[in-house]
């Protein structure tokens, strides 16, 4: 039995490999040889033996003189919107990119032949990692410094596209990229996408993976999730993330956070969890089935309230839309429980409605949400020909 069980797990550990190990595996490394290397990555950053990339990188002879830092710190540590400190790892000189700079300055890149670029990502626009390599790429431009990006996958896999794109006057650190919210591809194919769509004139060279293909979630791929923040845990939080993250930004209920099961509940204590479910499961919408569920969070705005709403079940993930499950559950809410949903939206201005319309990308859902009594397939259907065109142009970027 335990044979069987080594001859069925080994396969499934090396089904994919990363950037990083294709980096030796097919020869890349050789234009890094003698390049004074300046590292961006964090605790995410680390090949399919679960090997630090900082590490792989020394020990294989390649010279890293300085190392940068993404949102929530190098060792991942920090919470949302944290701000990091400079300091130093592994006695290198470590430059926090969420701190006082989002940006490498001419001070930070002094000295570097060459920008390296190791961190997973979870596929969903607003999500931070993503912008810092822009940035990044942006700055390597100015100063003629060649980016390289080590491949990582798409951790909801590389089919699913859903949700508005990114309008222009809502491009920010939380989607710099005019792309669907879930957008199906990863960060190297993201990288070629930005330098060329945004005419940047980044020397850019994305090392792909291995064996990933694009139906792939993580699960799929064999490797060994690493939280990349502290709410996203395990390898099926970037999906839910999608699916919940945005209605959070409205403070209507608790979406988890505070809970065991961040993303993956919606719930308050003036909800009937029998009920929401119901209404929730009679729309019919593919791939998902809402579970009644009730809770108490032990932190957070309802910390040690009982709440009661849904628990989100995946039923098929070739189905499943993660911003068309958060629409609906934000239209059934409303239509619910309208005076309560009212009461929150009149509250929510200034930087809190900032910060639901830069998540978005744009401030038509906010308008259909607070002023359309039926507004989830509103929502729902919103730019979907958008969509469209950006599969098409999309095409020409994928490396899988």
């Amino acid at each position: 039995m335990r044979i069987l069980f080594l001859l069925l797990w080994i396969p499934l550990f090396g089904r994919v490999e990363l950037g990083i190990d294709t980096l030796f595996s097919e020869g890349h490394e050789r234009a890094l040889r003698g390049k004074r290397i300046g590292l961006v990555s964090n605790h995410t950053g680390v090949d399919r033996k679960l090997q630090p990339t900082l590490e792989v990188l020394l020990k294989n002879g390649l010279k890293v003189v300085a190392l940068f830092s993404p949102e929530h710190g190098w060792k991942g540590n920090c919470y949302a919107f944290e701000k990091t400190k400079d300091g130093r790892e592994a006695n290198l000189p470590l430059y926090s990119l969420h701190g006082k700079t989002r940006r490498p300055t001419d001070q930070m890149l002094k000295g570097i032949d060459v920008l390296l670029y190791d961190i997973q990502d979870i596929g969903v626009r607003s999500y931070t990692y993503a912008t810092t390599l822009f940035y990044v790429m942006e700055e390597a431009a100015k100063r003629n410094i060649p980016v390289v990006v080590l491949d990582r996958p798409n951790p909801i896999n590389g089919l699913i596209i859903d949700g508005g794109m990114l309008e222009e006057k809502w491009r920010s650190f939380i989607g710099y990229v005019n792309v669907p919210y879930c957008h199906g591809m990863t960060i190297g194919e993201l990288a070629t996408f930005f330098n060329s769509e945004y005419s940047v004139g980044c020397k850019l060279k994305v090392v792909p993976m291995k064996g990933w293909k694009r139906s792939m979630t993580f699960k799929d791929t064999g490797l060994s999730w690493i939280p990349t923040s502290p709410h996203i845990p395990d390898a099926e939080s970037p999906l839910f993330y999608a699916s919940t993250g945005i209605l959070g930004e409205l403070s209507l209920v608790n979406i988890g956070i505070g809970y065991t099961l961040p993303f993956k509940v919606v719930g308050a204590p003036w909800i009937d969890a029998e009920h929401f479910a119901e209404k929730l499961n009679s729309q019919k919408l593919p791939g998902v089935y809402f579970f009644p569920f009730h809770y108490r969070p032990f932190y957070g705005s309802l910390k040690g309230k009982e709440c009661h709403g849904v628990l989100i079940r995946v039923t098929d993930i070739k189905r499943y839309r993660p911003l068309s499950v958060q629409y609906l559950l934000m239209g059934i809410l409303k239509s619910l429980y309208p005076q309560k949903t009212k009461g929150y939206l009149d509250k929510v201005n200034g930087n809190k409605k900032r910060l639901f319309c830069l998540a978005n990308g744009n401030d038509e859902i906010y308008r259909l949400m607070k002023n359309e009594r039926y507004a989830a397939w509103k929502m729902i259907a919103f730019q979907k020909d958008e969509r469209e065109r950006f599969k098409k142009i999309r095409e020409k970027y994928l490396l899988y």
